[in-house]
């Protein structure tokens, strides 16, 4: 088999995934199917690869390459264009068409020709026929919606770094830029300024659905609330009043959503198909040790096309998510957003250094947004080393998931890390010896004018340490069910 011929059955595998029939030019039926691939159309410039119809109509042309280490899509451009703009066979209009691909059996490039500046980009897998019938029944493309339609943002209620960030987002998605960074103070209204962000582009950018990807199961639990708890400035009903918002908890994206709220490890399994421990969601994605062997490998899911997310925004979007997990950023063909209140060199070289926005902490509490803070340590041998649980030793044995206890004995001798500590592993004294170090600290050194206990936040690894901290809070300092409860950022 020649490279060519590889690299076609490469191609026509793919169309067919995507839903498009494949057929030769000697025998073609156009009203086979909603998406038509022609082969070697013959055209006033010679035949062209691929031609695509949907609904009988010339909508666009595939130029195929073999697989190479020196082939270059973008050297093809011009071949595609001379396709595009050439006489068909039994065709009168001479109208371009509009969707041009390059494609090897691997890699696929696409430009819009109704685009303001047609600029051609990678896609993971060809586009479903029916997509492109949606696009050309819109008067406008996305990225002219962008670039001329999104009004000046209201700016009551919002802060001057929420509207940096706003307005900063909107010019950089007006010049086409893939990804962007918004850098912005824990604090601040990370959150906020998203879902107003959110809000314009499916009213005013026409954004069919938005990825809202967060670290946490709790973090999508607290974003779905402020959601829910938004109102627009030029809207008095709530943001899910006026959009569908679905917090991602089974394989199947609601296909009336416009704003999807997931991990990571969750849209993996729905690409994927693998069943996915929740439990995996409680825990940041940072926090987790990842070697080369965890490296995630998406294929093509017909039933959650490339096209799904016309953006992706990335709360907290630190390097664990783009390194063995970038295939899921990169199936998609969407616009990605990061937001971040702890950007580093890796965070900045995955954005492609296009920092729209920049609030620092230094900033925020020179404007008073956020505090200044003094370091206190707490630290135990058990929180530096770990420990040892010892066989035959009776104790309570919880199920992670539903928290049930059984007493019983322990099997073997049993070695946790520090970083097992609260996880596998909960040492109830431990954290009893911590809160009540704190309290010591805040009521003689700390605070030791006031008599009253002054707010805080305790942050816990997961919602069952997070219980557990609950009721020792309440218990040592001798208090009800008001004093402490648990809230999600």
């Amino acid at each position: 088999m020649t490279p060519e011929t590889k690299a076609r059955q490469q191609i026509d595998q793919k169309l067919q995934q995507a839903g498009w029939i494949i057929q030769d030019i000697k025998q073609f039926d156009l009203s086979a199917a909603v998406g038509v691939a022609v082969r070697e159309y013959p055209t006033d410039t010679g035949p062209a690869d691929y031609l695509l119809f949907v609904n009988r109509n010339a909508v666009g042309v595939i130029e195929a390459k073999k697989d190479s280490a020196g082939e270059n899509l973008t050297v093809t451009e011009n071949q595609t264009e001379r396709y595009a703009n050439a006489t068909l066979k039994w065709r009168k209009d001479r109208t371009p068409l509009r969707f041009l691909f390059e494609a090897t059996g691997q890699i696929i490039r696409f430009t819009d020709g109704a685009d303001p500046v047609p600029r051609s980009r990678e896609i993971f897998h060809f586009f479903k026929p029916e997509t492109l019938a949606t696009w050309l029944a819109q008067t406008e493309t996305l990225r002219c919606r962008l670039a001329e339609q999104m009004p000046a943002l209201p700016e009551r209620n919002l802060r001057d770094c929420q509207i940096s960030a706003v307005t900063g987002l909107e010019k950089s998605l007006a010049l086409n830029k893939p990804r962007a960074l918004v850098h912005m103070a824990t604090g601040a209204g990370k959150t906020f300024t998203a879902i107003t962000s959110v809000y314009r582009l499916l009213k005013f950018g026409g954004a069919r659905r938005i990825l809202f990807l967060v670290d946490t199961r709790n973090l999508g639990k607290q974003a779905h609330q402020e959601f829910m708890a938004y109102t627009p400035p030029d809207d008095g009903r709530k943001f899910t009043e006026l959009y569908n918002v679905q917090r991602l908890a089974s394989p199947n994206i609601d296909p009336h959503s416009q704003v999807c709220i997931s991990t990571i490890q969750r849209m993996y399994s729905i690409l994927s198909g693998e069943p996915i421990d929740e439990s995996a969601e409680d825990v940041s994605l940072n926090e987790v040790q990842q070697t080369v062997k965890q490296e995630k490998f998406v294929r093509y899911n017909p039933a959650v096309p490339v096209e799904t997310f016309d953006f992706i925004i990335i709360d907290e979007c630190h390097p664990s998510i783009y390194n063995l997990w970038k295939q899921v950023l990169d199936y998609f063909d969407a616009s990605l957003i990061g937001l971040t209140a702890t950007p580093d060199k890796r965070t900045f070289g995955f954005f492609n250094e296009n920092i729209v926005a920049e609030y620092t902490y230094e900033q925020s509490v020179a404007d008073g947004v956020n505090v200044g803070y003094d370091v206190y340590e707490i630290e135990t041998e058990i929180t530096q080393k770990g420990a040892e649980l010892k066989a035959k030793e009776w104790g309570d044995h919880r199920d992670r998931t539903t928290r049930k206890k059984r007493w019983g004995e322990t099997e073997e001798d049993t070695t946790y890390t520090a970083k097992e500590l609260d996880r596998s592993v909960v040492n109830m004294s431990q954290i009893r010896q911590v809160v009540q170090a704190m309290k010591t600290a805040v009521e003689t050194q700390i605070f030791p004018a006031r008599k009253e206990t002054p707010k805080t936040l305790i942050f816990a690894k997961t919602d069952s340490h997070a219980d557990d901290i609950i009721n020792i809070v309440r218990e040592v300092y001798g208090q009800g069910n008001a004093f402490c409860k648990k809230v999600c950022f």
